[in-house]
């Protein structure tokens, strides 16, 4: 029995729909290479100039590690451990290819390898920046689309000085403050340390709701801003115009027309405030005695523990490199135009 050539006409083109929506499209590919290669020169460059910390140190890195009562063998053993005893072209070779296997080195002060140091404090700090960057945009986006509907009128004034206010305080202050009207005045949330989700959610959630909410309350300013100035644009043009005409609800207007054609400039600031809240959860950490990633750096830092300071910086770089790659992905997914760029 013979098939329909209309429905198999039909079917072919779902099946080629569904292959341009996974990114089987030619210049989607094209894209995503392009922005991997880049993503890799960049943390090529990252992992030489980590590498290059250790050197910048004045004197001699292993004396620096220890104090002055040290004796020279003590010196020349830790020179040895730190592989500062080779040449350094040979040096970077082994530090390549530590890298390329997931070897980070092994921490002096700890005394164990900086990459299982790293994975088990990674869970806290990304919990804590994913956990605020949602909140940075979804109230961030809301607050710049009611500012954007409402332009010129006290809503928008309103959110507009809060933003600023937002944009202006430092998050440790901001850190400080809530730990003293939360914790300290009224008493319903600790004012550090960290649970960890498989012990209590509850205990969990009560842990990183400030910190969360320092690292959001900085960064929604940022978004809602943009997200105002791009909703404004949008709001501007003709389509926009003519859906009003035809007496679609505003509502309708904003969310169906209006916020998907602003997204593109929102999500480069969603780019930009993940890098941000991963660098703020280095101060935020410190402040709320989290023991995550940040801390872990911050404590190598004040202890010269090099291994440990170059594996977290370059860490972090290669997370916030993933991130940005994510936001370009979602570009083209966004606006197809990007990926022939």
């Amino acid at each position: 029995m013979g098939r329909d050539p209309g429905a198999l006409s039909e079917t072919g083109g779902r099946v080629s729909r569904a292959r341009s929506t996974l990114g089987a499209d030619p210049a989607m590919l094209d894209f995503l290479a392009r922005r991997l290669l880049g993503a890799l020169l960049v943390l090529a460059l990252v992992s030489i100039l980590t590498f290059g910390i250790i050197w910048l140190i004045p004197g001699d890195p292993a004396a620096a590690f220890l104090d002055a009562s040290a004796t020279p063998e003590q010196v020349e053993r830790l020179r040895v451990q730190l592989g500062l005893d080779k040449p350094l072209p040979l040096q970077i070779v082994e530090w390549y290819g530590r890298i390329l296997h997931g070897d980070l080195g092994r921490s002096i002060l700890l005394d164990r390898s900086v990459t299982d140091a790293i994975l088990e404090r990674l869970p806290v700090t990304l919990s804590i920046a994913g956990i605020a960057f949602a909140i940075a945009v979804v109230a961030g986006i809301a607050a710049g689309t009611i500012a954007a509907v409402n332009h010129n009128r006290w809503p928008d004034q309103v959110v507009m000085a809060t933003a600023l206010f937002g944009l202006s305080v430092p998050d440790f202050w901001l850190g400080l403050v809530l730990v003293f009207v939360f914790a300290v005045n009224l008493g319903v949330l600790p004012s550090g340390g960290f649970v960890p989700p498989t012990e209590s959610i509850v205990g969990w959630l009560r842990t990183i709701a400030l910190p969360a909410a320092t690292l959001a309350l900085v960064q929604v300013g940022f978004i809602a801003r943009m997200a105002r100035a791009s909703m404004l644009d949008v709001l501007n043009q003709d389509f926009v115009r003519t859906a009003d005409a035809k007496g679609l609800s505003r509502s309708y207007v904003v969310f169906r027309h209006g916020l998907p054609n602003a997204l593109v400039p929102i999500l480069t600031v969603a780019g930009i405030v993940a890098g941000a809240l991963l660098g703020g959860a280095v101060i935020v950490e410190q402040v709320f005695s989290i023991p995550g990633v940040g801390r872990l750096v911050i404590g190598a830092i004040l202890a010269r523990d090099f291994p440990v300071i170059q594996g977290g910086l370059l860490f972090l770089a290669a997370i916030y490199l993933t991130v940005n790659l994510i936001v370009d992905v979602l570009y083209a997914v966004v606006d197809p135009r990007v990926r022939l760029q």
